[in-house]
């Protein structure tokens, strides 16, 4: 048995090339770094989990035979890991809501069978006129049940909006945590690698609003890295932005090209989350937009328009200094 192994380049589209000259080919076996075996024989194709899948293309020969195994990969782990992964988080930033809700069902429970029994009581006390002293106790009663079961059905129900409004907003932070940016030629990382570490700015719009974001960052440069600020240029309409260096300061000229040196990895993916995210705050899908996260990965603002950078500047506290640590949390409130 002989293999020949072509090389492995990956594509735009996540997708690996690898073909294997066997002589014959009957069955074939994988072993991923996990120590996990796949078997594979004949024509088709296999899948692994949400992350790999294999197809099978053969050349016919009488001597030997060529496998072209296809592979595709996905950076984006599945909905349901994302789901779990945003209610756990859930859970964490907000530790008393399910214990909330559980006395609201309780409350809601315990409520409608006392209006139960006083509705049943009321009928008998109309149909029975030697007890029609008794109706207005017991209609004041029914009255204190059907009060009570709909303020905690309210308030169940606002807590519970509260919680999807919340695992929703972590859902789309967890999808953004695993889009991918390149910090040079030779490094690719995921967003969330930088959580703790840099408050991402993204401006995501056509190349002249890109370079004019650029242009208007230029003064605050300093303040903004002494922030831990990076942007993420995002230019949506495909033509290069132009971020131009000045060259009269070297060391001022590092730092802009620091504060600027991130850019998106895979535009499909980053296109397809921007989407997402303009759809459910109402804005069109034309407009240029910025996002600021926190040091934690969440989001902090966002809007239409330029970046506010004498704000950031104004309201981020430094991330070196005395304060390093005690102002990690005062990034503003979250959306």
């Amino acid at each position: 048995m002989a293999f020949a192994f072509g090389s492995l380049v990956p594509t735009n589209t996540n997708t690996l090339c690898l073909s294997i000259s066997l002589q014959p080919l009957s069955n074939l076996i994988i072993t991923t770094k996990n120590h996990t075996k796949f078997m594979f024989s004949g024509r088709g194709s296999f899948s692994y989990g949400n992350s790999l899948s294999c197809s099978d293309q053969r050349a016919s020969s009488s001597s030997s035979s060529i496998a072209t195994i296809v592979c595709s990969a996905s950076n984006k782990p599945s909905s349901s890991e994302i789901s779990s992964t945003a209610k756990i988080r859930s859970e964490v930033l907000s530790p008393f809501r399910s214990v909330r809700m559980f006395f609201y069902v309780a409350f809601i429970a315990s409520g409608s069978l006392g209006g139960f029994i006083a509705a049943t009581q009321l009928i008998g006390a109309l149909a029975n006129p030697s007890r029609a002293p008794q109706v207005a106790d017991i209609a004041k009663g029914l009255g204190i049940d059907i009060g009570a079961v709909s303020i905690f059905a309210f308030l169940y129900f606002r807590e519970n909006k509260a919680k999807n409004a919340q695992e929703a907003r972590l859902s789309r932070e967890e999808s953004l945590s695993n889009l991918r940016l390149r910090v040079d030629e030779k490094k690719i990382i995921p967003v969330s690698s930088l959580r703790g570490i840099a408050r991402l700015v993204i401006c995501a719009g056509p190349a002249s609003y890109v370079t004019e974001s650029f242009k208007r960052s230029l003064p605050f440069t300093e303040g903004l890295i002494d922030r831990g600020v990076l942007v993420v240029p995002f230019v949506t309409d495909g033509n290069p932005a132009s971020l131009e260096f000045e060259e009269s300061d070297e060391e001022l000229d590092k730092r802009r090209k620091r504060l600027w040196q991130l850019a998106p990895v895979y535009i499909t993916e980053w296109s397809e989350w921007l989407n997402d995210q303009k759809k459910l705050a109402g804005v069109s899908s034309e407009s240029p937009v910025y996002l600021s996260l926190r040091l934690d990965g969440r989001v902090r603002g966002s809007g239409v328009g330029y970046p506010p950078w004498n704000a950031l500047v104004a309201q981020l506290p430094p991330v070196k200094g005395i304060w390093t640590g005690l102002l990690d949390g005062m990034d503003g409130r979250v959306l």
